[in-house]
């Protein structure tokens, strides 16, 4: 099923679902969007930049993304908005119209969550424990879901110091098992972690 018009806003990074972003929009043609979006309460789409860049004339985007929902806004100043917003579902772009004004939209199709998986790497789940105990619990989704592949592994791919196109690739796994062979991979790639013999 596709869905109806969505803006997408391009970005040189990676919006997981459940994840926070904060974004300071300042271009006219993202503060036409983000009124448009807290006017209908609709979530705009957020794609990784294959080509082109973060300002000035419409980028291409990657055709995976995230819907992005506004939790919270601020207008300090005129023509500035600070926003967190909230990764949502993941979508693929079927059809993208870019308007005078350089903003983009397009007729998008849900992606369904991940396949279930039977249970989570045991590795990838206690790195990601690690990481929760340094940096504090209050900056990941709430409540942590240590037995959900899916969420162990798409808070892993946030925040590991991974480049935007390994964690474009791992967005666009749909399987939550698979997801975690990768990263487990990338972890003792990167020296990250030790290959455990017993597993």
């Amino acid at each position: 099923m596709v869905d109806r018009e969505t803006f997408i806003f391009p970005l040189n990074t990676v919006l997981f679902p459940e994840g926070v972003l904060p974004l300071k929009v300042f271009e006219q043609r993202y503060i036409e969007m983000t009124k448009a979006c807290l006017r209908d309460s609709r979530p705009f789409g957020v794609c990784r930049i294959r080509e082109g860049r973060e300002v000035g004339s419409a980028a291409v985007p990657e055709p995976v993304g995230c819907f992005a929902a506004i939790e919270s806004w601020d207008m300090p100043q005129p023509n500035l908005f600070h926003l967190v917003a909230r990764g949502g579902d993941r979508f693929r772009i079927r059809e993208m119209r870019v308007a005078p004004n350089h903003l983009i939209s397009a007729s998008v199709e849900p992606i369904p969550a991940d396949r279930a998986a039977p249970g989570v790497d045991r590795l990838c789940r206690e790195v990601l424990q690690a990481i929760i105990g340094k940096v504090g619990a209050e900056h990941f989704p709430a409540p942590a879901r240590l037995d959900d592949a899916a969420w162990v592994g798409f808070r892993l791919a946030e925040v590991l110091p991974l480049e935007a196109r390994a964690k474009q690739e791992l967005l666009e796994i749909t399987d939550a098992a698979a997801r975690l062979v990768q990263l487990r991979a990338l972890l003792v790639q990167h020296g990250l972690a030790e290959q455990r013999s017993d597993e």
